[in-house]
């Protein structure tokens, strides 16, 4: 196959799936990954990539998502291998069929003859359609189709963004705002916290990252400017870091 030559875009893409291929064929370490092992590297290379739009890196963006995009080749490699008839046996063209699909199906104003007034109503209507898939997926499951307005939020994701989540997901299907808030146990204050920001339109994790690279930023600058002194850091008083503190906030 040309490595070089033209083609549709997305081309490339057969490619790396040629690439994982011989891999699992021929390199001992790749043989012998299974999706528990690889999960913490998806994990991983997702927030490599975070890291990277947040840094404003986009030349550098391109890598990173292409290491996501691996990992997400990775599995359906990994699945492909199951014999045929098995349950659990996937390709990397069942992973895109399923979510063209769902795109399709979730975008009735684009691929359908919805008529929408604007992007409220998109989410509305999403939020709609997902409730009746998991419905169907309950039901198939043996259930009678009945589901929560919070079904299908993973409690796997970091505190913030789960707190953030849940709350939008209830308030958007109903759920009264105002009972959103400390409930008075431990992390109560956080979650009503998280609440507060979500009520002024921003996302507590996004605000809570550049609240902390802003810490980050502050203390090496006063280490820096202590080292500019001929001090070292980590023999500072608690004063002279007040010192410093203050000093860097006027730079």
């Amino acid at each position: 196959m040309d490595d070089t030559g033209g083609g549709a875009e997305g081309h490339r893409l057969l490619r790396l799936v040629e690439v994982m291929r011989t891999l699992r064929r021929e390199c001992p370490w790749d043989r012998e990954q299974t999706h528990e092992s690889l999960a913490g590297y998806l994990i991983q290379e997702s927030y490599e990539t975070l890291e990277t739009i947040e840094n404003g890196d986009i030349a550098l963006l391109r890598e990173e998502l292409g290491d996501v995009l691996l990992q997400v080749v990775f599995h359906a490699a990994i699945a492909a291998e199951r014999p045929e008839g098995d349950p659990e046996r996937f390709t990397v063209d069942d992973v895109a069929d399923a979510i063209i699909d769902k795109m399709t199906r979730r975008h009735p104003h684009v691929f359908g003859g919805v008529e929408v007034s604007g992007a409220e109503e998109v989410r509305t209507n999403w939020e709609a359609i997902k409730a009746a898939e998991r419905a169907e997926k309950a039901v198939a499951a043996g259930g009678e189709g009945e589901t929560s307005v919070l079904d299908g939020v993973p409690f796997a994701q970091p505190a913030v963004m789960l707190a953030h989540e849940l709350q939008k997901r209830a308030v958007r299907n109903g759920f009264p705002a105002d009972l959103v808030g400390d409930d008075g146990g431990e992390g109560g204050e956080l979650f009503a916290a998280v609440a507060a920001e979500r009520e002024r339109g921003r996302d507590a994790e996004t605000d809570l990252r550049s609240a902390a690279r802003r810490f980050d930023a502050r203390v090496r600058a006063a280490e820096d400017v202590a080292r500019e002194d001929g001090r070292e850091p980590r023999e500072l008083s608690r004063e002279e870091w007040r010192s410093y503190w203050v000093r860097v906030a006027r730079v």
